[in-house]
């Protein structure tokens, strides 16, 4: 397993088409980027339903979890633009076919699933219960939102692709003004300029509150060569930056639990003072991934990582279906005799190994596509081949891709 990019890719030049075998390589360093950021979704929603709400560490915490998001967004935009930079119109079916059997299946069977799951505490009946279904499709159970957002570019990848092929030379340019409008509109929204449907809960749920880091992954995947080795060269920069933005945030959650006016609210998920520490800690989590697939690192390890990878997708759309199971036990109370951040990282583990465990199983089901994204594994695959000791299968490629439904490295 190594740390591999394509070959460098000049500002002047558009991505040209690659030959069929190197779209199927795999990037092990932005794909162990997932399980990380998949642990950060987790601890979020582990802090928001198990930790005292009024405590300002926990929002404190929360203000940078929310980063989570952003890196998600980013990753999938890195990942569909290295997979289809040389998209044209003839591929444009083929494209939208892939995405609704990755994405938007699995979307629906998981908001039907946690709308059976949630159906008794709704306390409606008759109509009622089926037009409760159509709002969450509409809007996204939970934390399944992300991917209404993920489909939401989808539609907009062929235009978006258009523009950074069309600004080659001038990518720099394009980040710059795409950043000082994310900072704009996200100030706009924080300070309650914007009307209520543009900021809150539905500005989540909208492409355009995410757009710089859309693009950003996708310029990213252009020029990944010249980005690797700079961020390479440049790692004490990188964190020095995320320590120092992650502080900065935290300055301005306590300046806001004083009621400092100007702060606005310290609960918003979408504010200007994290969009420094947004971009510093997405840097951190690709040396991270960087880091835990190097040659360096124990086959064991490696593993891991690349079976975390693999089962990312999953923990991300069933956790909440332990999380509600873990609330119908009780288990917010525990903090009355074991400290809450205890609980909290107890509550990671078990709900992270669950949704693996649980994935491990449903992806090799015949509903392996509709409940995990991912062409059906034989049962022989349960655990990777170095714990199995089993020698390699010669039939899988060094870098084969790992990700749903054949090799496609483009899934949330």
């Amino acid at each position: 397993m190594t740390t591999t990019v394509e070959r460098p890719v000049a500002a002047e030049q558009v991505a040209p088409a690659r030959p069929a075998a190197e779209q199927r390589r795999r990037l092990d360093h932005v794909d162990a980027m997932r399980p990380i950021k998949q642990a950060g979704v987790v601890s979020t929603h582990t802090l928001l339903f198990f930790a005292p709400v009024a405590s300002l560490a926990v929002t404190g915490s929360l203000m940078l979890l929310h980063v989570t998001r952003e890196a998600f967004l980013f990753i999938s935009a890195c990942m569909l633009t290295y997979s289809y930079g040389a998209l044209t119109r003839g591929g444009y079916l083929h494209f939208y076919r892939r995405r609704t059997v990755s994405v938007a299946i699995p979307y629906l069977v998981w908001t039907a699933i946690y709308f059976a799951v949630t159906l008794h505490s709704l306390g409606a009946s008759g109509w009622a219960v089926p037009g409760h279904f159509a709002y969450l499709v509409a809007t996204g159970y939970y934390q399944l939102y992300y991917l209404l957002v993920i489909m939401e570019f989808y539609l907009l990848f062929p235009l978006l692709l258009l523009l950074v092929r069309r600004t080659a030379g001038h990518h720099g340019v394009l980040l710059l003004a795409s950043l000082v409008a994310q900072v704009s509109l996200v100030s706009l929204m924080h300070w309650n300029v914007l009307p209520p449907a543009l900021r809150g809960f539905w500005a989540t749920r909208e492409v355009l509150s995410y757009q710089f880091y859309l693009l950003a992954g996708m310029v990213v995947a252009l020029h990944l060569d010249d980005v690797h080795l700079w961020l390479r060269a440049h790692v004490r920069l990188v964190l020095g930056a995320t320590v120092l933005t992650a502080a900065l945030a935290e300055v301005w959650v306590v300046l806001a639990d004083h009621h400092v006016a100007w702060t606005g609210s310290s609960s918003d998920p979408l504010q200007p003072v994290v969009i420094p520490f947004n971009i510093a800690a997405i840097a951190s989590i690709y040396l991270l991934g960087v880091f835990l697939v190097s040659k360096r690192r124990s086959t064991t390890t490696r593993a891991m990582v690349r079976s975390g990878s693999d089962d990312s997708y999953g923990v991300y759309l069933a956790q909440m279906v332990f999380v509600l199971a873990l609330t119908g036990l009780g288990w917010q109370h525990l903090d009355q005799t074991i400290p809450w951040p205890l609980v909290s990282v107890l509550t990671v583990v078990v709900v992270f190994g669950a949704c693996v465990a649980l994935t491990g199983v449903l992806a090799r089901t015949p509903l392996s596509v509709a409940l995990t994204g991912r062409k059906r594994q034989p049962w022989s695959t349960w655990l990777p081949e170095r714990w199995r000791r089993l020698p390699p299968d010669p039939r899988r490629p060094a870098m084969a891709v790992s990700s749903p439904i054949d090799p496609d490295p483009t899934e949330p």
